[in-house]
Parts: C-alpha cells; structure tokens; sequence
C-alpha cells in the first residue's frame, strides 16, 4: 500500500513540471506532430495567455503564462 502512496505522489509532482516546459521546445514539438499529419502551411504563435483572438490554442506554456495558437495556411 505505501509503495502505491508513493508512485501517486511522484506522478502528481511530476506533472506540474512538465507543464512548465519552455515555449520553443513545446512549439518545436508540435510543429513536428502537425508536419507529420501532413500539414504543410500553418503558423504557430507564443502569445500571452488569454490572448488568443480567436485562433485554436494548441498548448500552454512557461506555466500557464503562455499559449501556443495555431493558425492553418499561410
């Protein structure tokens, strides 16, 4: 039983930690995924947090303090 208190407590720490990754390691990895669909004219944008204008948020970054939003075309 301890052994299981121990593994949830390391998967809840964990996960604040990888929600603070840096914004260009975040945008490079989803900018691989969107290439791999086969999308080949998109823009991605670090923008402040809740200050999307309407785009579709991809991820979150530095925190939460920022947003990745994707727009498809040019």
């Amino acid at each position: 039983m301890r052994a299981v208190w121990v593994a949830v407590c390391v998967m809840v720490l964990a996960g604040p930690a990888h929600a603070a990754k840096s914004c260009d390691e975040l945008k490079a990895e989803i900018e691989a995924k969107i290439q791999g669909h086969g999308v080949k004219q998109f823009t991605l944008e670090v923008v402040p947090a809740g200050e999307a204008s309407g785009k579709k948020v991809v991820g979150s970054c530095e925190a939460g303090s920022k947003q990745i939003v994707y727009e498809r075309g040019s």
